[in-house]
């Protein structure tokens, strides 16, 4: 079972344990509680934070505070790299990842040439990907290889981790960037492409098939045949995962891909130009450095990620979109906050954390049936004591009754 269809079962179980949960206590609140509440929360975080909350079925601003004022958002930034990515490829759209023979396989099995694996990207492939290309070979009548297993990266460049870490690889990331990545780079973080063309060859010498040359980093050259073609996951599951836990690695995959289809270049620059581009429709102009968060280079306001969630919120995306976020007490990041309030399976949202930094962006169904739209960016604060003041506010939102 893949690492992608395990977290879906996962999310899904813990899903039906909550809905066994405790009923949250009956607690009415008005608009003017609800202020009060967001209000002493904010006060509490002091004025390096800021928030905005909107009831998107009336149209009505219910709070802001400093809520134009550019903060670090921490992974909040993996909004607007979702968004994207859904905005310009689409939700059903996958990342390939081809098994390819530069030469031609003559009556006995053997290729004369090499066998190249030429990754799209995928930050899902693994081991079980290369087991399904082991027996794609056998398929394919190859019994014997004059050249080697060569790995095919060019699609992305070789900078394996963000400008957080200095382009280096990062144990924040959680893998090691590059468009050939097998299990997220482990074996080898420095050279992932050669890791995934050692495995393929070390699965075909247990299939008893020869090579004749160690595997190698290449470019597939002119004229070369499939042999096979793996899909990942659609967008819509890749950007669940980058959401609901927050995935860092995935986040910045997202970002290469959004470079390498839209911009000509596989880099995390380049995707970062993308998404400034695509967000202008919006009327939000944030600084992008990274697609995870993880860069304290990101600036962006309460009041442009509230303008993000109501423009997906109203657009054609809103399902793939929502749905990738973390669930108030039953998922993700959220799975262990707000367990038994209302906010409990009526608030979805996207968490981010720094050191000093804590956020959280989302929406609510709130008692009275009504969606509302909050951005809260804390800065300079104990994550911890922040969280606590989030939920307070969230918590109140949700029970707005009248």
């Amino acid at each position: 079972m893949t690492w992608i269809k395990r977290f879906a079962l996962l999310c899904a179980a813990l899903a039906a344990v909550a809905l066994t949960a405790p009923a949250a206590p009956a607690l009415a609140l008005s608009k003017t509680d609800v202020q009060k509440r967001i209000a002493s929360a904010l006060l509490r975080a002091g004025s390096s934070s800021g928030a905005l909350v909107s009831d998107l079925t009336t149209g009505e601003l219910l709070y802001a505070a400093r809520a134009d004022l550019a903060r670090v958002p921490a992974s909040n930034e993996k909004l607007y790299t979702t968004a994207t990515t859904l905005g310009r490829f689409g939700p059903l759209a996958r990342f390939s990842t081809e098994l390819l023979a530069s030469g031609v396989v003559d009556e006995n099995g053997l290729l004369e040439g090499d066998l190249i694996l030429r990754g799209g990207g995928d930050p899902s492939f693994s081991g079980e990907d290369i087991d399904s290309l082991g027996r794609a070979v056998q398929r394919a009548g190859i019994k014997a290889i004059v050249g080697g297993i060569v790995g095919d990266e060019s699609r992305f460049d070789k900078r394996r981790g963000g400008p957080a870490s200095g382009w280096s690889v990062d144990g924040y990331m959680g893998g090691s960037l590059g468009a050939l990545v097998l299990n997220r780079g482990s074996g080898n973080y420095g050279n992932p492409g050669l890791a995934a063309a050692n495995a393929l060859s070390k699965e075909l010498s247990g299939l008893k098939i020869k090579r004749g040359k160690k595997a190698r980093t290449g470019l597939t050259p002119a004229g070369a045949k499939r042999i096979s073609l793996l899909r990942s996951p659609t967008v819509s599951g890749l950007i669940e995962i980058t959401n609901t836990a927050s995935d860092n690695f995935y986040a910045e995959m997202l970002v290469k891909n959004l470079g390498a289809r839209f911009a000509k270049s596989g880099s995390t620059t380049a995707g970062a130009a993308v998404m400034r581009s695509y967000l202008k429709r919006f009327g939000i102009r944030p600084r992008i450095s990274d697609g995870s968060g993880l860069s304290r280079g990101n600036r962006t306001s309460p009041r442009e990620l509230v303008a993000l969630l109501t423009a997906m919120h109203d657009g054609p995306q809103r399902e793939a979109f929502e749905g990738s976020l973390a669930v108030a007490g039953r998922s993700g990041t959220l799975a262990g906050r707000m367990k038994g309030s209302a906010a409990e399976g009526a608030c979805r949202g996207k968490t981010g954390t720094l050191s000093d930094v804590s956020g959280l962006s989302g929406l609510c169904t709130a008692k009275n049936g009504h969606v509302i739209v909050f951005s809260m960016l804390m800065n300079s604060v104990s994550p911890a004591s922040a969280r606590s003041l989030q939920d307070r506010a969230v918590k109140a939102i949700a029970n707005l009754s009248r």
